[in-house]
């Protein structure tokens, strides 16, 4: 967890914002125009047969007609962004809404757009008499430029077109969140399992701990560690977050939990912690990609649980999302997870922020899915290869070992329930068969069933 929180936090914000990029490209566009108008081209020089060659009234109707065009489009682009963003929310997921919305590709087009209006827009008041009766100004230069931003406009309505026929695609969608969810796996898990043991976990607050109240709701977003450290060196306290990384919180309800380090201590002010604490994490209204890996994994599950409802019946977009959820899974079963426990210079424990375990991830990534796919034996036999790819990856960790065997024998128990044909629940229960087998025989032959029912 590399990113400041403040900084991490706004930064994410302007990327979501459909209006910056275009506003920065607008002053930027009337910025240039304006700088172009005072450049008078003589017809002596290189440039000067390439430039615009029309007289003043053509210059004008010139940039009516780019004007009038851009406006147009730029609608058109609007109402074709409101048809991806419907046909992501209804048929994928209300979820996706985020990244239809970071796209940086409809960020350029509108852009583009938007700047060129306003561009030929502002040249007609720089096309004119000149003062003095002198005759009428040409800005050939200006004009020419209005000429080429209307041609690269249609060039980027060309490919807004393709771009949005791609966007809307469930490969593209899908692909995007696996990528974004990977990295922030890469900044908020670094580091690699070296040797198998239990995860941290965060210390239960004693007797003496006082609550620090939420002073907005809102989901957690990020945590700065870094600042929550200089939090509890300068209060000399230890400071327990109350909830994870996405994690909904309601205001005046404990956001952490804090206690002096000493045990001889006075009880710490909550108080004159609140507003520090409330600087080093970020609550906001809606879930983000800052820190928040099970936010990633929750999008391609409501992708496959949407198709996989009775309305869509899609079980071969089911296991596509069980496909994309394997490489994720994988991942994070090689990386140190567990809580974050934060310890100042002498080894003293200072902060402990509670983060999902392996356990926790592999139940989000699975359980839902599986319920809603229990009768269609391929989504059965996606998710038994989802385990199988994780049982490896954490063969020699009997905790995770030990969680991955929990969820197989739930699929093989639903796929036996809930198949119509016993004849096509056959492969199901082979595949999980096989699969306990290979886990056993990692662990050396024991059965997990005792470490399983611990991580339950």
């Amino acid at each position: 967890m590399r990113r400041p929180t403040r900084r991490g936090a706004s930064w994410d914000r302007l990327r979501g914002a459909l209006w910056v990029l275009p506003a920065a490209s607008v002053l930027c566009s009337l910025a240039a125009g304006a700088a172009l108008a005072t450049v008078e081209v003589g017809e002596s020089t290189w440039l000067g047969p390439l430039l615009f060659q029309g007289t003043a009234a053509d210059a004008r109707d010139l940039l009516v007609v780019v004007s009038a065009t851009m406006i147009t489009v730029t609608g058109l682009v609007f109402t074709l962004t409101v048809v991806a963003l419907q046909i992501a929310s209804t048929q994928f997921s209300p979820r996706l809404l985020r990244n239809f919305l970071r796209d940086r590709g409809n960020q350029v087009v509108l852009s583009t757009f938007v700047s060129t209006f306003a561009y030929a827009t502002a040249g007609l008041h720089t096309v004119g008499a000149r003062a003095g009766g002198q005759g009428e100004f040409v800005p050939r230069l200006a004009v020419s430029g209005a000429l080429f931003l209307a041609l690269l406009s249609l060039a980027a309505l060309v490919y807004f077109i393709h771009h949005i026929a791609r966007s809307i695609q469930i490969d593209t969608i899908m692909a995007g969140v696996e990528r974004e969810t990977l990295a922030v796996i890469d900044d908020t898990y670094p580091d690699g399992v070296r040797a198998p043991g239990a995860e941290e976990l965060a210390p239960e607050p004693p007797a003496g701990a006082v609550a620090v109240a939420a002073r907005r709701s809102g989901y957690l977003q990020a945590v700065d560690l870094d600042a929550l450290l200089a939090v509890a060196l300068d209060q000399d306290v230890v400071v327990r977050l109350a909830a994870a990384v996405g994690d909904h919180v309601v205001a005046g309800t404990p956001l952490a939990w804090a206690w002096r380090a000493a045990a001889d201590g006075r009880p710490p002010d909550p108080d004159g912690l609140a507003e520090p604490l409330d600087h080093a994490v970020e609550i906001g209204i809606e879930r983000t990609m800052l820190q928040d890996v099970a936010f990633g994994i929750r999008q391609l599950a409501d992708i496959a649980n949407k198709a996989l409802s009775p309305a869509i019946n899609d079980p071969y977009t089911g296991v596509q999302a069980l496909q994309h959820l394997t490489v994720i899974i994988h991942t994070l079963a090689g990386r140190r997870l567990g809580d974050r426990l934060v310890r100042d210079a002498a080894g003293a424990l200072r902060v402990a922020v509670p983060f999902p375990g392996f356990a926790d991830y592999l139940r989000l990534a699975t359980a839902q899915i599986r319920r809603n796919g229990a009768k269609e034996p391929g989504v059965a036999r996606a998710l038994l290869r989802l385990l199988g790819t994780a049982g490896e990856r954490v063969s020699a960790d009997p905790a995770r070992r030990a969680a991955v065997a929990r969820h197989v024998r739930l699929v093989m128990a639903d796929a036996e329930r809930d198949t119509a044909q016993p004849a096509d629940a056959e492969a199901v229960l082979a595949d999980g068969a096989a699969l306990l087998a290979r886990l056993e025989a990692a662990g050396g032959g024991g059965r997990p069933e005792a470490a399983a029912a611990s991580s339950a």
